[in-house]
């Protein structure tokens, strides 16, 4: 076992507040008022279609996930993280070698990466806000695609490469629980660290690989209902800049790419700081 530093022991102390901090979180009435009329609408959907549909968005989102972690754009990334690493470090090529590198500087890396990836997903959700139908269209695939680059880069930043089906898989299921519900928010990193206490082969997959449920369709339909809102808007303002409906999608865009890569971000510290407290001298 490998003795943490005192920052990183600060760090890990700073995690497991953050932690019940999620644990404290209730939800609302209105919440509570708003999964229950969720709750009725998919029952009126027949059990096997649900669970087809259920199924299908799965197989969609980690085809998604795969194609994501093979584009231009994720390659870049990777380089960009590499190349501010050797500002701390100038010997780094590879992801691998990031544990080289301080906690902190590791963080520093990460943050860089999510606040870019927040402020393109203000810039889609203001562009989309426009009203334009392609703009607001493509709001949902960019919005999704924007915030599993930020737990794959969050994943990168603290030297995990994500090319095998498990890594893949573990940045969807981050990316799942940080997608849920804040009152939700705990049991999914509950589960989370569930599957960092078991062992498993990177490139074979062995674990519980359903990740979509009807608790997690609520971002969907909010996601939808911002789509319906812009284009009532846009009936409204006819051809002035539709200045509110713009803050608003751009608003709502931020917040959740806010939370996505905050709550990354906590994981793979964790992740990191558990793996190196459990390597062997």
């Amino acid at each position: 076992m490998m003795i943490l530093t005192n920052r990183e022991e600060q760090l890990l102390e700073e995690i497991y507040k953050w932690e019940e901090s999620l644990q404290s979180v209730e939800a609302t009435e209105m919440e509570l008022l708003y999964e229950e009329w969720l709750e009725k609408g998919l029952n009126l959907i027949p059990t096997s279609v649900r669970e087809t549909y259920l199924h299908k968005i799965d197989e969609g989102l980690f085809q998604l996930t795969a194609l994501i972690q093979g584009t231009e754009m994720q390659t870049q990334a990777t380089k960009r993280i590499i190349e501010t690493a050797r500002v701390f470090k100038e010997d780094i090529t590879d992801l691998s070698e990031m544990n080289f590198l301080q906690v902190d500087q590791l963080s520093y890396i990460c943050e860089q990466q999510m606040a870019k990836l927040r402020l393109y997903a203000l810039s889609q959700g203001a562009l989309s806000g426009t009203g334009q139908s392609l703009l607001v269209g493509i709001d949902i695939p960019a919005v999704l695609c924007m915030n599993i680059q930020a737990v794959q880069q969050a994943a990168m930043s603290y030297g995990y490469h994500i090319q095998t089906p498990s890594e893949l898989m573990l940045t969807l299921k981050v990316f799942h629980a940080a997608t849920l519900p804040r009152h939700l928010q705990a049991e999914g990193w509950h589960q989370l660290k569930g599957e960092l206490s078991q062992e498993f082969d990177p490139y074979f997959y062995e674990g519980v690989d359903q990740i979509v449920d009807k608790t997690w369709l609520q971002k969907i339909v909010v996601q939808i209902g911002k789509t319906l809102a812009i284009f009532a808007a846009k009936r409204k303002v006819y051809n002035r800049l539709p200045i509110v409906s713009m803050m608003v999608g751009g608003g709502m865009n931020y917040r959740m790419a806010k939370q996505v890569t905050d709550y990354a971000k906590r994981f793979y510290q964790y992740r990191y700081l558990l793996d190196k407290k459990n390597e062997s001298h």
